[in-house]
């Protein structure tokens, strides 16, 4: 039931699919014609006959207008962008590798950012791939993979963050003593680097400021994400929402993208062998075999019933505890909200709310937003309101953008900044946020400035 919950729309789909294949006890109900309606004629439908019959358009115009009206459109044609997950994917296949080390290398390439980063622990990415493939996998082979992935193109790809990135980069240099000491200062002393302690980085590693100065040129040359912002921004991602929201004068409705349950049935023809093969003297093996399909085929159905009622449950205690972001799609809106609110306030386990709103989307009038972005721990304010880390983080982001380039602000002048703004949160609060949205420290930006 779990593995059921954590499945989104397409998943579910090809889930169905592979139960009808496999189970001939469960139907899929048709679609229902609408039938023919026929019966005595409106006065109303022909309140504009005489005008109709009189127009004084020539028929040539419409003969025309009704030709082009029956021809296909003319289509244009559809530049194909290949995506880096799926660059990565080929060259992987190129690698000597078992088809379960491959399989884990495929998920392990759709869980990076658009960024090109791993965000996940090799833990969380087995016991995922695990609950995902009802297949279980040691969190050392899929450290084994990762290693892999992170030797493909593009350098520092699958690399945890900036960090790593550039230590990625600088390894597959040619080893100059530039580079080597480069690797040595990231490596040792990056947060020393961060919090522009020089002295002690030129004391320890034994070198002039000028030495300094080079290394800090060579950093600057390097990206400081694996993949361009260019290569992820020529591709339309197509996101098929798993619940839609709509809104009218009644208030907030809440309801399923695609609802599969209503249409799933047990086959009566099929039944009904299975009870009068019971009462036969039809050998065992068969009856037992029937006996299981027609059990299977019961819980799939109800188990696929129980999981939109669930998830529309779930759905709408989230909608009610973010009613006002819901509204305007304003992230400043956004409240606290952990995933142990919404599994008291629909009475069911946590672990069910994760499986539900993970890799799953709601269409709004703002557009589609990932249930999982809507999790965020909080943080009191100046005025004692507790907000959303998330509203931070933006704030974070806008101070950052509208900053002097060549003399950006370092974490300790976010804070003041901050605190200006109502938030007093701690320096290395605004380190971790600044990290989380993948901005480097002052000194780095203004190399890049």
């Amino acid at each position: 039931m779990l593995q059921l919950l954590h499945l989104n729309t397409v998943e579910l789909e090809q889930r169905i699919q592979n139960e009808l294949e496999e189970n001939p006890l469960i139907e899929e109900k048709a679609e229902e014609e609408t039938a023919f309606e026929t019966g005595t004629q409106d006065s109303q439908d022909f309140k504009d006959y005489d005008e109709y019959c009189y127009d004084d358009i020539p028929d040539y115009k419409l003969e025309n207008a009704q030709h082009f009206q029956t021809q296909a459109p003319l289509e244009k044609p559809i530049i194909e962008v290949e995506d880096f997950r799926q660059e990565l994917k080929n060259q992987l296949a190129l690698q000597s590798l078992t088809e379960l080390e491959t399989e884990v290398g495929y998920f392990i390439i759709d869980s990076l950012t658009d960024e090109g980063f791993l965000e996940f622990t090799t833990e969380n990415l087995a016991d995922d791939y695990s609950m995902k493939f009802s297949r279980w996998v040691e969190p050392e082979t899929v450290q084994k993979i990762i290693h892999v992935i992170q030797q493909l193109e593009p350098v520092g790809v699958g690399t945890g963050n900036i960090k790593e990135c550039l230590i990625a980069q600088l390894r597959k240099m040619q080893q100059s003593p530039d580079v080597k000491l480069a690797i040595r200062l990231l490596d040792t002393y990056y947060q020393e680097l961060m919090h522009r302690n020089f002295e002690r980085i030129i004391n320890d590693l034994k070198i002039e400021e000028d030495d300094l100065k080079d290394i800090f040129h060579l950093l600057g040359t390097l990206k400081l994400k694996p993949v361009a912002a260019a290569s992820t921004t020529t591709q339309t991602e197509t996101i098929l929402p798993d619940f839609i929201l709509s809104q009218d004068e009644e208030g907030t409705h809440v309801s399923l993208a695609r609802e599969r349950s209503s249409k799933l049935c047990i086959s009566s023809s099929w039944k009904k062998m299975v009870y009068d093969t019971e009462k036969s003297q039809t050998d065992n093996r068969s009856k037992q075999y029937l006996k299981s399909k027609l059990n299977a085929a019961e819980w799939f159905v109800n188990a696929i019933r129980q999981r939109e009622n669930t998830m529309l449950k779930v759905m709408e205690a989230i909608v009610r505890l973010q009613h006002d972001f819901f509204q305007e799609g304003d992230i400043t809106k956004l409240k606290p909200m952990i995933l142990k609110n919404v599994a008291d306030m629909v009475g069911v386990d946590i672990s069910t709310v994760s499986r539900i709103t993970c890799n799953k989307y709601v269409q709004t009038h703002f557009g589609n937003v990932l249930l999982k972005s809507l999790f965020t721990e909080g943080i009191a304010n100046h005025k004692g309101e507790v907000v959303s880390n998330k509203v931070i983080q933006k704030t974070i982001e806008e101070v950052i953008q509208a900053e002097d380039k060549k003399c950006p602000y370092s974490d300790q002048q976010l804070v003041k900044v901050l605190a200006k703004r109502g938030f007093e949160i701690a320096r290395r609060t605004v380190t971790k946020y600044r990290e989380q949205l993948h901005i480097p420290a002052a000194q780095m930006r203004a190399f890049l400035a």
